[in-house]
């Protein structure tokens, strides 16, 4: 994206993408599959029938992805989760998570329900090392130099996951969506991360709002099944 472009999307009214991941006290989610399910969160209110034509969010859709596509993570639990799942959005549930989306709000319009929970509180851990990459999976690369929080880490994947949508042909998105949306989220190796980020893929770059200075965040690279045309080239 070039800079004038970046100054136009700034200068538009900026809305912000709201999802909740559910963390009980005595069951949190790993992190990881808090992470792919975040970014799998994204790309069904993307697609849903709601996001597109005439439906109920297309037109606060639109207007948060002509301006910058702002994400935010919150966190509930007991009957704040169960308010949350009472407004309107999409409950994508992973092996263990559950994140809530809902469409696109004004940064300063937040749903009180929404507005009272907690956006710090979202570290989670993995318990073990996540495994090897599913056959077919695209895959969300963070960077390995970052220490960020798992609400943090969420939305940068959410925006890689929307980054990869955007680029893939739609012949690929029609077969990525079908499928459900096979992802993985991994952290790239320092070796391999200077090859990611000047590989023309898919790069988030972070504006620096939060948590860590402004720079390169996720690659998303697409799979031998799909999008085979955004992939690194290996040995």
């Amino acid at each position: 994206m070039s800079s004038n472009e970046t100054d136009l999307r700034d200068e538009k009214p900026q809305f912000v993408l709201p999802l909740v991941v559910r963390i009980e006290r005595d069951a949190p989610p790993t992190r990881t599959d808090a992470l792919e399910t975040a970014a799998r969160a994204v790309l069904e209110i993307l697609t849903d029938d709601r996001s597109l034509g005439e439906g109920a969010w297309a037109q606060a859709m639109t207007d948060w992805q002509d301006a910058r596509i702002r994400k935010v993570v919150r966190r509930a639990r007991g009957a704040e989760w169960r308010r949350a799942g009472a407004l309107p959005g999409i409950t994508v549930h992973g092996l263990e998570a559950e994140v809530r989306v809902f469409p696109p709000v004004p940064l300063d319009g937040w749903p009180k329900e929404l507005a009272r929970l907690q956006v710090s509180g979202t570290d989670l851990d993995d318990p073990a090392a996540p495994g090897p990459v599913p056959d077919g999976a695209v895959v969300l690369w963070i960077n390995p130099e970052l220490d960020m929080s798992a609400g943090k880490t969420m939305a940068q994947a959410g925006h890689g996951a929307q980054l990869l949508w955007w680029a893939m042909a739609d012949a690929e998105r029609k077969a990525w969506h079908e499928a459900g949306f096979p992802l993985a989220v991994r952290t790239a190796s320092a070796e391999e991360w200077p090859a990611l980020t000047a590989s023309g893929l898919p790069l988030v770059r972070d504006a620096g709002f939060t948590e860590i200075a402004p720079g390169p965040t996720v690659v998303a690279e697409g799979s031998d099944r799909f999008a085979p045309g955004l992939r690194l080239p290996r040995p």
